[in-house]
């Protein structure tokens, strides 16, 4: 799978699951932060973004888990972690 397809399928669902109004998957940047600077989202859009992520890719997080705020730090970092957990080799 090419990773750009990957990380364009996260942002589209980052944008739909979020009902981010005034942003287009494609005004997210792959390896830009989403919480706080970047993207700007909070602690309540960080779970339902797990959730999402959870369900649509049958991923596991650890419940307060430090590692988690490095996994969610960007696209990339999620689309690496999808990767590695669903044994995708990205192109």
């Amino acid at each position: 799978m090419k990773r750009v397809e990957l990380e364009n399928e996260i942002k589209n669902l980052i944008v739909s699951s979020l009902d981010l109004e005034d942003i287009l998957a494609d005004d997210i940047v792959s390896d830009a932060p989403l919480f706080v600077e970047g993207l700007g989202l909070d602690s309540i859009d960080a779970l339902e973004l797990g959730m999402v992520m959870k369900k649509k890719y049958q991923l596991q997080f650890k419940t307060n888990n430090e590692e988690n705020k490095e996994l969610f730090r960007s696209v990339r970092t999620i689309a690496d972690f999808i990767a590695k957990n669903k044994q995708i080799i990205l192109e």
